[in-house]
């Protein structure tokens, strides 16, 4: 008698965006844990931030592991590494073309996305002969929460 088949199980939001961008890394828990703690969260949370929120999860997982997950998901293309001036680095989870605004009042990040189709060329002066293949620009000012106060 055949043993039944299990129905296929449907692929994760990183498994989709590796198979999308071919991206070749192999998914351990942690990476997996860190990658699904990042693409929920909207604020943009440093290394530390996302320990914070996984350790009691994922007991096993050190600091360090977190910043080699964040490495090796940085390097493949399947997240940003956010810098704003001197601070911590922070991370994202989208990918879609966007700026990020920084208020310096609360320290928020928040994603920024064009109002139109956007050519980088035709805004800045670059120099001749360029291309440009990504963009990494922050915004500094006050949100409406702390202009507000």
């Amino acid at each position: 008698m055949p043993s039944p088949t299990r129905p296929a199980s449907k692929p994760t939001g990183l498994e989709c965006r590796m198979a999308v961008l071919g991206a070749d890394v192999r998914l351990t828990p942690h990476r997996r844990e860190v990658f699904d703690t990042l693409a929920a969260s909207t604020d943009h949370p440093t290394a530390l931030d996302i320990f914070t929120r996984i350790k009691d999860r994922s007991p096993g997982i050190s600091l360090a592991t977190v910043y080699n997950c964040l490495d090796h998901l940085t390097s493949a293309g399947l997240i940003k590494q956010v810098h704003l001036e001197r601070g911590q680095s922070r991370y994202c989870a989208n990918l879609q073309e966007h700026v990020h605004f920084h208020c310096e009042t609360c320290g928020k990040v928040i994603d920024a996305h064009p109002a139109a189709d956007f050519d980088p060329a035709r805004f800045w002066i670059l120099p001749k002969g360029t291309k440009v293949t990504r963009m990494d620009i922050a915004i500094h000012g006050t949100c409406e929460a702390c202009a507000n106060k």
